[in-house]
């Protein structure tokens, strides 16, 4: 299994704290935050495997 970054852990140690007593004004802001810069990371990722797709005629 893949070795959890910082990024994903804090994600994960908010949505955790969410769900059990509430999140303050300023860990929602990380929170979304996180989230965005972990999706833009997720989406630079997938679009270089896709562009390293070779199309072969048979």
């Amino acid at each position: 299994m893949e070795e959890l970054t910082p990024l994903t852990k804090r994600i994960n140690e908010l949505a955790k704290k969410a769900k059990s007593v509430g999140l303050t004004e300023a860990e929602k802001a990380e929170q979304q935050r996180l989230r965005q810069e972990y999706l833009a990371n997720f989406r630079k990722k997938f679009k270089a495997q896709l562009d390293a797709i070779e199309f072969v005629d048979e």
